[in-house]
């Protein structure tokens, strides 16, 4: 699990290729290796990579990861060339602080739950992205995206981009600022401060980025076409139903049930 809010960033120093993948070294990386061993998690632009080598000293501090073919399809790493600088992030502990949005849900059953949830991200990447444009507004700097056109096996992500909502790009949660499903495209806006924290700012036009969604969109979508194809859990199938029974009333396609139906 990983939080979306960027560490370090990190210098590609190596890269060494063959056809079952690809081997990256990334140097400059001290601050985030003062606690790492072999085998674990780093977010390297959003994409979770395990450590297969590393030194905290050498080279102001290097790590080693292996990307397989199915990752360099998936994320922008198969581009980086040596000097490029990659967002990092440690996988989250549980004993850390991390930034967050207090939600408010209501469950089944009716009861209101309010938790800490940032976009707590899995950094498993779910496609690239490429940047169409920018625009400064005054000391931010607004960015839009356009995402692949669908395939069967890579289905469209739009349903999880919602304005005010959250996506991970090269590793950092951002809140989405516009979303245009005609055009396949979505926007967000940096501070200066993530500016200045994170290497999207310093990408080009047409340069690829790394997306990943709210997977908790994506287990909802599926409960929901579970209950509405006749399986799925009897409460999420009562839930369904109530909704659209409530959307049928509101538009005067029938009449509300009587109070004691």
């Amino acid at each position: 699990m990983f939080t979306g809010l960027i560490e370090h960033l990190g210098t590609v120093s190596a890269i060494h290729r063959d056809d079952g993948g690809c081997a990256l070294t990334i140097s400059q990386s001290a601050p985030i290796l003062v606690d790492c061993h072999i085998g674990d998690s780093i977010a390297v632009n959003g994409a979770c990579l395990t450590v297969v080598e590393f030194d905290v000293e050498r080279d102001g501090g290097y790590f080693k990861i292996w990307l397989a073919n199915e990752t360099l399809s998936r994320t922008d790493l198969g581009d980086r060339k040596v000097g490029d600088q990659v967002n990092l992030e440690r996988a989250m502990g549980a004993h850390v602080r991390f930034g967050g949005h207090f939600v408010q849900v209501r469950s089944f059953s009716g009861a209101l739950i309010t938790f800490m949830r940032h976009f707590s991200s899995q950094a498993h990447v779910d496609t690239t992205a490429i940047i169409l444009r920018r625009a400064a507004d005054g000391d931010s700097l607004r960015l839009w995206f356009q995402l692949p056109e669908p395939a069967a096996e890579r289905p469209s992500l739009l349903p999880y981009i919602i304005p005010k909502g959250y996506v991970t790009i090269d590793g950092a949660s951002l809140t989405v600022t516009s979303v245009d499903d005609a055009e396949r495209t979505f926007g967000v806006m940096l501070i200066q401060h993530t500016q200045q924290k994170i290497t999207l700012g310093r990408k080009v036009d047409g340069e690829r980025v790394n997306i990943e969604v709210d997977m908790v969109g994506k287990y909802v979508e599926k409960s929901v076409l579970a209950a509405l194809e006749g399986g799925g859990g009897e409460a999420m199938r009562a839930f369904v139903q109530k909704i659209v029974e409530e959307t049928l009333v509101n538009k005067g396609l029938i009449t509300p049930p009587a109070a004691d139906e």
